[in-house]
């Protein structure tokens, strides 16, 4: 008989497999030398007591072999050209929705304004070296969208939305490790995902669908309640059967055309604050109770939140051994985000700490309707520019300082590239937010030690934790309620928060397509 026990043990042990074996065994209460089968199936650690230990979910048989775990298989088969759909934007809503659209034997269209992600780098490397944003490629556009260069969490609590292990498997199966398969908090990391999304988009294009790179969507054009082609880099038009709209949070110029072309979409709430980083070893050393992280633990990681009055506030996207990375997508902004190597090995922590905004906040850009709180965000960020130095530099602040009221009269090493300088960061956000975030640092103060020093630096702004636009849809057959063949999807469109939900949309989307 097969069956499922909860195992606890030590970091030492879950590093080491006959170590690990023999625990099993004892805690499965088998006689020794008794042979018997088990693999884990879920993993996660628990430090809330003094020793830190692994909370294992284990499979275990005594007689029979444990059967093979359905996984996802890649298979070449190709499709007709019959059906076709064009997704636009190649993030992760876009590029699974592809996968999806494959198997229902419809060709997709993928077109993408950014670059492939090879040669996405040596854009990135212009706006940490030089301070050069390329508004069309850059952290937020280019192939595999957001989350290719800024991490690669896959963190979800998307479960009843969609298929979270089928994109798992998806994952596993064009090159990601099988560890985030079991780890309750899976990583794949920065310096893994390009040749994951390369396979992918090589299995796409095998399989007969395309892949446009270069090409920006500039137009729409409509007969009626119908799209019947798109406008590629303003000449070029691509007749449309349908369309998913993939284009990720930041795709403001797509948000400013639907608007033009009186096509329904809606502000939305999102949240705005700054990133912290501390040194690793801070947060190892709250997070673990110990003056030294066992080389059998990962880095720590924390999650916190405080309710301050009027503005909650809390951290996101937390990366241990971490770097911040400028995520600007149009000269004249600093936007900062984060990101961690599969290895999370560098030796700051940093997370952001943000408050919501809603039309409270964004009222008195009520004169834009429906891209207001897209106009708050754009002007706290245009401040962080002016405020920074008119170029990518992050205006920054010790926490301390900061919650001192005081200008820091100088900062510590960062890892955010392009530097930062010191700027007192009261003049950065808006008045209750700068207030809410004083008194939430510390509440944070009073949960994690150490939190709260001046070795800790805060950089703005964190401004990109969700789309200030949502584009609306039904809730049954996902399509935009005026126009019959679109469908908002993902991050930009307001229904994802990051690639595991944005993946699960994407194919949702495409389900609704083959339905149709």
């Amino acid at each position: 008989m097969i069956k499922e026990i909860n195992v606890r043990v030590r970091p030492e042990i879950n590093s080491n497999d006959e170590l690990l074996r023999e625990e099993v065994r004892k805690q499965a209460k088998f006689k020794e030398g008794e042979e018997f089968n088990f693999r884990v199936r879920k993993r996660s650690i628990d430090a809330r007591s003094k020793h830190p230990v692994y909370q294992l979910r284990v499979e275990i048989a005594q007689t029979e072999k444990l059967p093979k775990i359905v996984a996802y298989e890649v298979s070449n088969k190709k499709i007709g050209t019959s059906k076709t759909c064009i997704i636009i934007g190649a993030g992760p809503a876009g590029m699974f929705a592809a996968l999806e659209l494959i198997e229902k034997g419809i060709k997709p269209i993928i077109i993408e304004r950014g670059k492939n992600v090879k040669d996405r780098r040596r854009d990135l490397a212009a706006i940490n070296k030089e301070h050069i944003v390329n508004p069309e490629s850059n952290y937020c556009f280019g192939e595999g969208g957001a989350g290719t260069y800024s991490d690669g969490k896959l963190y979800t609590r998307s479960n009843k939305r969609g298929d979270v292990n089928k994109v798992l498997h998806q994952l596993v199966a064009f090159g990601a490790n099988e560890n985030i398969l079991v780890d309750a908090h899976p990583h794949i990391g920065t310096n893994k995902l390009p040749d994951i999304i390369t396979s992918m988009r090589d299995h796409i294009i095998s399989c007969g669908g395309e892949v446009m790179f270069n090409s920006k969507m500039t137009d729409l054009l409509l007969d009626n309640s119908k799209i019947k082609a798109i406008v590629i880099n303003e000449t070029d038009e691509i007749a449309a059967e349908n369309v998913i709209l993939a284009t990720g949070h930041s795709a403001r110029d797509i948000f400013t055309l639907l608007h033009e072309k009186k096509i329904l979409i809606e502000n939305k709430p999102f949240a705005l604050g700054v990133r912290v980083e501390h040194p690793q070893l801070v947060v190892d050393q709250a997070q673990y109770n110990s003056q030294e992280r066992s080389e059998h633990l990962p880095p720590a990681s924390y999650s916190l939140v405080a309710q301050t009055g009027e503005k909650a506030v809390y951290s996101f996207c937390m990366c241990p051994g971490g770097i911040i990375a400028p995520c600007a997508t149009s000269p004249g902004e600093v936007v900062t985000n984060g990101w961690s190597p599969s290895k999370r090995n560098n030796p700051y922590a940093n997370s952001g700490i943000v408050m919501p905004v809603d039309e409270s906040d964004w009222s008195i850009f009520k004169e834009f309707g429906p891209l207001a709180a897209m106009k708050f965000q754009s002007i706290v960020e245009q401040k962080a520019y002016e405020l920074g130095g008119k170029t990518q530099t992050a205006p920054a602040q010790r926490l301390n300082d900061f919650i001192e009221g005081k200008t820091s009269t100088d900062l510590p090493k960062t890892s955010y590239q392009p530097g930062i300088t010191s700027v007192d960061m009261c003049d950065v956000l808006p008045e209750k937010f700068h207030q809410a975030l004083r008194l939430g640092f510390k509440d944070f103060g009073s949960k994690m030690k150490n939190f709260i020093s001046n070795d800790a630096v805060i950089h703005g702004v964190e401004s990109r934790t969700s789309s200030p636009v949502r584009i609306p849809r039904d809730k049954i057959n996902l399509q935009h309620p005026e126009i019959v063949n679109l469908y908002p999807c993902g991050e930009g469109a307001g229904y994802a928060g990051g690639i595991m939900s944005a993946a699960i949309d994407g194919q949702k989307c495409a389900l609704a397509i083959a339905e149709k």
